[in-house]
């Protein structure tokens, strides 16, 4: 059952993945009058990564709302199956966009400027604003990866940056690949989505809020040894 959910969901993630490719190909290609090909693959690699990433911000955010509680479907188990497969396939497609981009000579990315910080001719500050996301991003998967390993206080904090990461390759589209009017709109109204969940869920008081919440309020309620030997 475990490996027919992987699957499935491995198929989903995929089909997101090629259906955004495929939708964004003809835009781009029109715009450059159907020429540098393998440039508007990249392009399309590098949308198709945002939209599996924008899922991927979008369930972690699901998991760990308080508000999930009430949520019947689909089950906890699939939720967090769905949510680690787009982790993967979000990592597939980056490396399609970070290979293409490095190997295209028109691109003027290159090898280094793909994998360091202002090393790219392209506008090197959109492209760095990518490159410390690709970065960030390894960091939080490989310590979600030995999450049962860690305790929750190293690799949490850690995997709460996918919020930041998100806004690093948001503003990494807007300002190096924004020049279809489409796209431009589309990053603008899914930002503006996860901006407004992301604030739902950091600012709705969660179980474990109570619990601090009434521990903190029954600790100040006790007297302490030496004001109750001074009230004798």
């Amino acid at each position: 059952m475990k490996n027919l959910l992987w699957i499935l969901a491995g198929l989903a993630a995929l089909a997101l993945g090629v259906g955004s490719m495929a939708l964004v190909w003809p835009m781009t290609r029109q715009t450059l009058d159907g020429k540098m090909a393998t440039w508007v693959l990249g392009r399309a690699a590098g949308v198709a990564s945002y939209v599996l990433l924008l899922l991927l911000v979008i369930t972690g955010l699901v998991l760990s709302h308080p508000w999930a509680r009430h949520l019947r479907m689909p089950a906890p188990r699939i939720r967090l199956t769905i949510h680690a497969t787009l982790s993967v396939f979000t990592l597939v497609f980056v490396a399609l966009h970070l290979v293409v981009l490095a190997l295209d000579p028109w691109a003027k990315v290159g090898l280094l400027g793909a994998l360091l910080p202002m090393a790219s001719e392209y506008r090197p500050v959109a492209v760095s604003l990518g490159v410390l996301a690709l970065w960030a991003g390894i960091i939080t998967g490989v310590t979600a990866r030995f999450a049962g390993r860690f305790a929750a206080r190293y690799w949490w904090p850690i995997h709460k940056v996918a919020a930041a990461l998100l806004l690093l390759v948001w503003a990494h589209s807007v300002f190096a690949g924004s020049d279809v009017t489409a796209l431009t709109t589309f990053y603008i109204a899914t930002g503006l989505f996860v901006l407004a969940l992301a604030v739902t869920r950091y600012t709705a008081r969660t179980p474990a809020d109570l619990v601090d919440s009434l521990t903190g309020s029954l600790d100040s309620d006790t007297p302490t040894p030496v004001a109750s030997r001074s009230s004798r």
